[in-house]
């Protein structure tokens, strides 16, 4: 850590290019994120995030690759309706640009449906649209990328927890005969 952060500040000292800045501060916020430090990750994922929108502009696979990044880190601090929001603004950018069955593209559409499954005031239409985009992200995965790829199995963990929450809220509680 100590490394990244002098690496980042003699970057920034020296004049070093937008660009090499922007790298420093992904290693950081990577960095961060390893060890447990999600606020300070997500505050610098967010400037990469910026930097990168003004650098190379929204369609850039690099922006989108940091927009995905910062979502994770939302998801993880529990900030839903932010990642969501982000999300649902770069996921048609990444379709247009990458491609459906690109691997940033179905990485995004995971954290969409992790923004609403992993929300604990999640309604139920939010845990259908969660498991709707976990099967139709699972399709596109399983053909492209293989039922042994990490996010493949990500995916398909994450689709069965959201149909066991939705099976859960579906089905009405059984009330016991008093006799």
């Amino acid at each position: 850590l100590p490394v990244m952060e002098a690496e980042l500040s003699m970057k920034r000292r020296h004049g070093a290019s937008e660009r090499d800045i922007l790298v420093a501060q992904s290693n950081l916020a990577g960095t961060y994120s390893a060890l447990g430090r999600h606020q300070d990750s997500l505050r610098i994922k967010r400037d990469a995030y910026s930097g990168c929108v003004r650098l190379l502009g929204e369609e850039h696979e690099k922006t989108l690759l940091v927009a995905n990044n910062c979502a994770s880190s939302l998801n993880s601090l529990r900030h839903f309706a932010e990642a969501r929001s982000l999300l649902r603004k770069t996921i048609p950018v990444a379709r247009r640009v990458l491609g459906e069955c690109h691997q940033i593209t179905l990485t995004m559409r995971w954290q969409y449906a992790r923004a609403f499954y992993g929300n604990p005031d999640a309604t139920l239409d939010d845990l259908r649209e969660a498991v709707t985009m976990f099967e139709e992200t699972e399709r596109i995965a399983l053909r492209v990328l293989g039922g042994a790829h990490p996010l493949t199995v990500d995916i398909q963990r994450d689709l069965r927890a959201a149909r066991a929450a939705l099976r859960a809220r579906e089905t009405p509680p059984t009330t016991k005969s008093q006799n």
